[in-house]
């Protein structure tokens, strides 16, 4: 690898610590009307803080506190996550993003995902280790035609399938 190849891919790291630390801060403000607010500010301010961190110095991953924060909370939020489904599971009446518990449950998996690959960065930092050839097929895989389609025979409601010809 050239020098000047890795300062394209930290640059680019840097990049997506800023826009997910600013989408974690924005979560923290937009909490006002549940119930539990205060426990839902403190969950999203952790990781806008360790995102925000990594964005200023990616570096700051293979720090000891940094470590210990993120991994404390990515512990924290799979064990909410797992009695959030758990809870889903059992009271589930309707599509997951119509009950309360389901939307919740996407909060936790967002942190847990991110907190995980910048905890994984710090043997990277940077990028370096991160396929990026390989991002434009997981999106396109997600957003192709046969799983869209799939998805929306899913999550259809039964009256209104489309036949098959």
């Amino acid at each position: 690898m050239t020098p000047g190849a890795g300062r394209g891919a930290q640059g680019l790291w840097r990049a997506c610590a800023w826009i997910v630390g600013a989408f974690f801060t924005l979560a923290v403000f937009v909490q006002v009307n549940y119930p539990d607010a205060e426990l839902w500010v403190v969950v999203y301010t952790i990781p806008a803080t360790l995102t925000l961190r990594v964005g200023l110095n990616p570096l700051v991953t293979g720090n000891f506190i940094w470590k210990s924060v993120s991994a404390i909370h990515i512990f924290l939020c799979v064990l909410w996550a797992i009695s959030l489904a758990y809870n889903l599971l059992l009271h589930k009446k309707q599509n997951l993003l119509h009950e309360e518990e389901g939307r919740k449950l996407f909060g936790p998996v967002i942190i847990t995902a991110w907190l995980g690959l910048c905890h994984s960065s710090s043997k990277a930092p940077g990028g370096e280790e991160f396929s990026w050839p390989m991002l434009p097929q997981s999106l396109f895989s997600r957003l192709s035609p046969r799983s869209t389609y799939i998805y929306t025979r899913r999550c259809a409601p039964p009256g209104q399938l489309i036949a098959r010809r």
